[in-house]
C-alpha cells in the first residue's frame, strides 16, 4: 500500500508539475483573461477614455488637417467652419482609434510597448470601447455632413473605415507591406481639412497627402525594427520580421530620398516659396542622415532615435508650409 501511495504521490506531482508548466507557458495569455472577467465593472476613468483615443496620434493628425484648411483658403478661413470642422476630423480620428484598440486587444496584451492600454489592463470592458467608438464616430458624422459638408464626412469615414478596419484587420496581419497600403487612410488629413474649407479635393491637397504617404513607411519602419521581436511574438508580419533588418534599413534609406523629392513639389509646382524649401531641404538631408546612421550603427536605440526624428520633421515641415503660406516669397 506504501509503495501505491507513493506512486500515486509521484504521478500527482508530476502532473502537477507539467500543469503548472503549461499555466506559466500561457501565464501572460492567463492575466489578460483574468483581467477581463475579473472586470465586470470597472471604475469610471477619463483617462482610460482619453487614451482609446491615441491624443498624441490624433494631435498630429488634426495638425496636418489644420494646415490643409489654412492652405486652401487665401486669409483667414471663418473660425466657425474651422473649429467644427477640426472637431469633427479630431473624434473621427479617436474613434478609429479606439476600435483599433479593441481589434488589437489581445496582441496588445502580449506587446510591452502597448501592454498598459485600458483593454489589456482591465480597466475598460471590450463592449465599452465599442459604445465609445461608434458614439464619436457618429458625432463626427453628424457635424461633418450637416455643419461642413457632404464630401467631408464621406472622406473621413472612408479614412475611418481604411485604418479602423482595413488596415488593421486584413493588412497588418496579411503583408509586410501593410504600411504602405495602409497608408493611404494616415495620409487622408489634409485632404479632409482642405475639401472641409472648399468642397473639393484639390491637387495641392493630393500633393500633401503624398507627403503624408512617402513619410509613413520609413518612419513605422523605424519603430517596428525597434520592436520586431514583439512584433514576431504576435505573428504581425512587419518588414522587419519578414525580410530582416538589412533589408528594412535599406527600404528606410530609399524611402528618405523619395521623400527629399517629393517634399520639393510643393515649391516646384508654386504652392510654396522659399521660406518653405529653406526648411525642407534640411529636414530631408536630415532624415537621410538618420537612415544612414541607422545602416552604419545598426541598433535598437538609432532606430527609435529616427522614430523620434520622423515625427518632428513631419510636424516642422507642414509648420512651414503655412508659415510660407501667409509669408509667401519667391525669386
Amino acid at each position: 500500500m506504501d509503495a501505491l501511495a507513493t506512486i500515486s504521490l509521484i504521478n500527482s506531482s508530476l502532473y502537477s508539475i507539467g500543469d503548472f508548466r503549461k499555466q506559466c507557458r500561457f501565464s501572460y495569455h492567463s492575466s489578460y483573461v483574468y483581467k477581463q472577467m475579473t472586470s465586470e465593472a470597472p471604475r469610471f476613468s477619463w483617462q482610460n477614455y482619453l487614451a482609446l483615443c491615441k491624443p498624441k496620434v490624433v494631435l498630429l493628425i488634426v495638425f496636418t488637417a489644420i494646415v490643409g484648411m489654412l492652405l486652401a483658403v487665401p486669409g483667414l478661413p471663418p473660425v466657425g467652419l474651422l473649429l467644427i470642422s477640426t472637431f469633427g476630423i479630431g473624434l473621427a480620428a479617436s474613434s478609429a482609434a479606439a476600435i483599433n484598440h479593441y481589434l488589437d486587444q489581445k496582441a496588445d496584451a502580449e506587446m510591452g510597448r502597448t501592454q498598459n492600454r485600458p483593454l489589456p489592463m482591465g480597466t475598460l470592458k471590450p463592449s465599452q470601447v465599442m459604445v465609445f467608438a461608434v458614439f464619436l464616430g457618429i458625432v463626427s458624422m453628424l457635424l461633418l455632413t450637416f455643419w461642413v459638408n457632404p464630401l467631408t464626412a464621406f472622406l473621413t469615414f472612408l479614412s475611418l473605415i481604411g485604418y479602423a478596419v482595413v488596415y488593421t484587420v486584413y493588412l497588418k496581419r496579411m503583408t509586410p507591406q501593410n504600411i504602405v497600403i495602409g497608408g493611404a487612410a494616415g495620409a487622408a488629413p489634409p485632404i479632409l481639412g482642405w475639401c472641409a474649407m472648399t468642397g473639393e479635393v484639390h491637387p495641392y491637397a493630393l500633393l500633401l497627402a503624398l507627403i503624408i504617404y512617402v513619410w509613413t513607411p520609413p518612419h513605422f519602419w523605424a519603430l517596428a525594427i525597434a520592436r520586431r521581436e514583439e512584433y514576431a511574438k504576435v505573428l504581425i508580419p512587419m518588414l522587419p520580421v519578414t525580410h530582416g533588418v538589412e533589408f528594412t534599413r535599406l527600404q528606410i534609406l530609399l524611402y528618405t530620398v523619395l521623400l527629399l523629392l517629393v517634399t520639393l513639389l510643393p515649391y516646384l509646382t508654386g504652392m510654396s516659396g522659399l521660406i518653405y524649401l529653406a526648411a525642407a531641404l534640411p529636414l530631408g538631408f536630415g532624415f537621410i542622415y538618420y537612415a544612414l546612421l541607422m545602416m552604419r550603427r545598426k541598433d535598437d536605440k538609432t532606430a527609435m532615435q529616427t522614430f523620434g526624428f520622423s515625427i518632428i520633421y513631419l510636424m516642422i515641415i507642414f509648420a512651414a508650409l503655412l508659415i510660407d503660406h501667409y509669408i509667401f516669397i519667391r525669386f
